[in-house]
């Protein structure tokens, strides 16, 4: 008789380390008011609803997550011998159902949490949570034909920015995708580095892959060049007046992304295990730069 999933599995399911992809984005828009707030600037933020935005965001990262497991499996993108998948359903612990419903599931708690934010603000949330729940929902599709970077770097970057940013003020304010831009960039690269190290699997489960479409060496150009932009935006909008020249402390991260490249330079179709944990490490540089971020945007309200 087939043993029912434990506590444990259930958790590995939602895949809680890839949290910070939704909430750091968010996180760093939350303290940005604050910012702008404690510069006394003419906004009347809403911090509660500012935390549920990014509770919303992590929903919408879930329902993705598993939705586009469930179709992964179906493809045959994940099998026994891939690498990175959380094994679920290719060990058979979660039958493919179990796995799409639940990203069902919480793709619609995600739309009432959104449809109430709504009700709340104003419209243009509207616009960008109906995003939100086309990118959950079909992210596969767009994965599938090499366009699941771009797709990402949209979501996980100027979408929660200016979707949270909304939410907390009430105004729609586009300049706030400066301030997405560095951490989208190395938020795709997490993706990037799967696909870069997957092209081989992918290539047999007849799907297109950005990374595929452009071969390895371009692929390996391409992460550098997103690493390259997350910094440099940095030094750009501090220039600019938009960030505290604090927050150049941000370059303390440098060293670790810099190795991250060194590594992705080793990345090869015939041997992808010289890149096998690049997706992890590039997830622990966004978390690492996201964190700082953060604070040091914070720090920057009280100078």
């Amino acid at each position: 008789m087939k043993q029912k999933p434990a506590l444990k599995d259930w958790i590995i399911a939602l895949r809680p380390w890839s949290f910070p992809a939704s909430s750091m984005p968010a996180l760093v828009t939350f303290v940005y008011v604050f910012f702008q707030y404690k510069q006394h600037a003419d906004i009347q933020p809403n911090w509660l609803w500012g935390a549920l935005a990014i509770i919303g965001a992590v929903i919408f990262q879930i329902s993705g997550n598993l939705i586009s497991d469930y179709f992964d499996y179906k493809q045959g993108v994940d099998r026994e011998d891939t690498f990175g998948s959380s094994r679920l359903l290719v060990n058979k612990t979660f039958s493919p159902k179990t796995i799409l419903y639940l990203g069902f599931a919480f793709l619609f708690t995600g739309i009432i949490l959104g449809l109430f934010l709504y009700f709340n603000t104003g419209w243009p949330l509207l616009v960008v949570g109906g995003l939100g729940v086309i990118s959950a929902a079909f992210y596969y599709k767009f994965k599938f034909i090499a366009l699941g970077d771009l797709l990402i770097f949209i979501v996980y970057g100027p979408l929660i920015t200016l979707g949270t940013y909304y939410t907390i003020t009430t105004v729609f304010d586009w300049k706030m995708i400066a301030l997405s831009i560095p951490i989208g960039c190395i938020t795709v690269n997490i993706l990037h580095a799967n696909n870069t190290r997957d092209i081989a699997h992918d290539k047999r489960a007849n799907i297109r892959t950005f990374a595929m479409q452009i071969g390895v060496k371009a692929a390996i150009t391409f992460y550098k060049s997103m690493i390259i932009v997350a910094y440099i935006s940095i030094i750009a909008m501090v220039i600019a007046g938009f960030l505290h020249w604090i927050t150049l402390g941000l370059f303390i991260t440098l060293p670790v992304a810099v190795n991250n490249c060194k590594t992705m330079s080793k990345a090869s179709v015939e041997d992808p295990s010289r890149i096998v944990d690049m997706d992890v490490r590039t997830a622990q540089l966004q978390l690492m730069f996201s964190t700082l971020f953060s604070i040091l945007i914070f720090i920057s309200s009280w100078i």
